[in-house]
């Protein structure tokens, strides 16, 4: 069963469905895309078994899965996943020596930064994005950046379900050494992992946490596949994830390949994950529910040793959403030079207003995109 949300949903996810025939919860958001007869009322919807295969697009869904079906495995792997504390004590058999601890909010204030261990990350416990996810590199920083958590916290406030992001507890964890990287897979009935993405999370220096930009490639894929499966069956085992789409991160270094968390019931966020269809002609969505596995030596002899990129034209914090007027994509799209399709995102109710998919054979393309200023693009 697929539960859409908000944010954003695809013509490419609707398109699936409509192909395919999936089922889909009926809801305020699915009700604008499918007509009633091809939707599953929700007195119809609760009646399924716990052996249901569940997707959504936005883990605003988690929320009427929790309350509807509060004894199936599903919720059990939602809590686990959306709660990183908890995700951390239970794969502490893995890594045991990693440091975290769980704060309040109002122990942000009392907690003596000279105690602490940096660098390390403060970030929600049940999070989304990088909305209130801050590296740490010294007691001065601790508190500059206490001070700016709770700027954020007023900000935030209501946009998001608690389930999605609660900023009454947050985690401290030790900051992980290595190159950043993303995954979409999905777990099968054995707990064995399918992994459909891999993406290379850059960023434009140390203090950045943004979503800006991820790109894969064949290479990508071939050095990191055999690699982060078996560290992805490691953790199937230890949570027990069975029939469980998921979008991890996860940083390594060659010796030791670390998850920063998990995301559940999703690949990655704002439909992103259609990257797959244009990159190797995966749909992740008929993969996910048909229990498919990609041949990846025979979806790669027709490769070349190109990169395939997403970007997120996230509008800066401190604009004022209801002030944007219109947005030049025009000068926007001049930084891609072959972009394979750009989804137009309302500026004045969302925190980006485009994603565009592309290929590119240079790597300065990518880095360039994260030195720009979205506000030379948004008119006033």
């Amino acid at each position: 069963m697929i539960i859409l949300e908000k944010p954003y949903v695809s013509d490419f996810l609707v398109e699936t469905i409509k192909k395919n025939k999936f089922s889909v919860l009926e809801n305020e958001v699915s009700a604008t895309f499918f007509a009633k007869d091809f939707l599953v009322n929700q007195k119809d919807a609760i009646k399924c078994s716990s052996n249901e295969l569940f997707y959504s697009n936005s883990e605003n869904s988690t929320d009427w899965i929790l309350d509807k079906f509060p004894s199936f495995d599903v919720s059990k792997y939602i809590k686990i996943s959306k709660d990183k504390t908890l995700f951390r004590t239970i794969l502490k058999e893995l890594y045991p020596d990693f440091y975290f601890r769980e704060i309040s909010i109002e122990e942000i204030d009392l907690i003596n930064p000279d105690e602490l261990s940096f660098p390390l990350i403060l970030k929600p416990s049940v999070g989304f994005l990088s909305f209130g996810v801050h590296p740490i590199k010294d007691s001065a920083d601790w508190k500059r950046v206490s001070k700016l958590v709770k700027d954020e916290i007023n900000k935030l406030k209501g946009i998001f379900p608690q389930s999605v992001v609660n900023f009454d507890k947050f985690i401290i964890e030790e900051m992980i050494e290595g190159e950043e990287y993303a995954l979409d897979a999905y777990f099968d009935e054995n707990g064995e992992a399918t992994i459909l993405n891999i993406f290379k999370h850059p960023f434009f220096d140390d203090n950045d946490v943004s979503d800006r930009v991820y790109f894969t490639s064949k290479k990508i894929i071939q050095d990191y596949h055999d690699k982060f499966k078996s560290m992805l069956d490691k953790i199937g085992k230890c949570a027990g994830y069975k029939n469980f789409p998921f979008h991890l991160e996860l940083r390594t270094n060659g010796k030791k390949t670390i998850p920063i968390e998990i995301n559940p019931l999703r690949f990655c966020g704002w439909c992103i994950t259609d990257i797959a269809y244009f990159a190797w002609g995966i749909n992740v969505y008929e993969y996910y529910f048909k229990k498919l596995k990609p041949d990846w030596d025979e979806i790669f002899k027709n490769i070349d040793d190109s990169y395939f990129y997403f970007t997120m034209a996230d509008i800066p914090s401190d604009v004022q959403k209801d002030r944007i007027k219109n947005v030049d994509y025009g000068k926007y799209l001049k930084n891609i030079q072959n972009p394979l399709e750009v989804r137009k995102i309302n500026p004045n109710n969302n925190p980006v207003f485009a994603i565009v998919f592309a290929k590119t054979n240079s790597i300065e393309e990518i880095k360039n995109l994260l030195k720009l200023d979205m506000r030379d693009f948004i008119v006033f």
